[in-house]
């Protein structure tokens, strides 16, 4: 009887070492796989970070543009005002 256990509880240690690296790898899969793709989505971030474009920059060129405009129009309708007075 005491040869049978002693047979067996090898068997058993190996079995359960077995079942242990499995899920260790399994586990230690899904870390590895998880922290890849935290780093890709940091790396995706910082990318659309650098392609926004500065909004303060943006708001001075609406601003300048929205400026020529208004330019523009006051000329024109002072010139189509003066075209529809008749020069007396």
């Amino acid at each position: 009887m005491i040869d049978e256990s002693a047979a067996v509880l090898p068997i058993w240690m190996l079995l359960s070492a077995a079942l242990g690296f499995m899920v260790g790898e399994a586990v230690g899969g899904q870390a590895r796989v998880r922290k890849y793709l935290e780093q890709a989505n940091d790396d995706l971030r910082e990318q659309l970070k650098a392609a926004r474009p500065d909004l303060s920059h943006l708001q001075q060129d609406l601003t300048q543009q929205r400026r020529v405009i208004n330019d523009i129009h006051e000329r024109i309708l002072a010139v189509t005002k003066g075209l529809q007075k008749p020069t007396s």
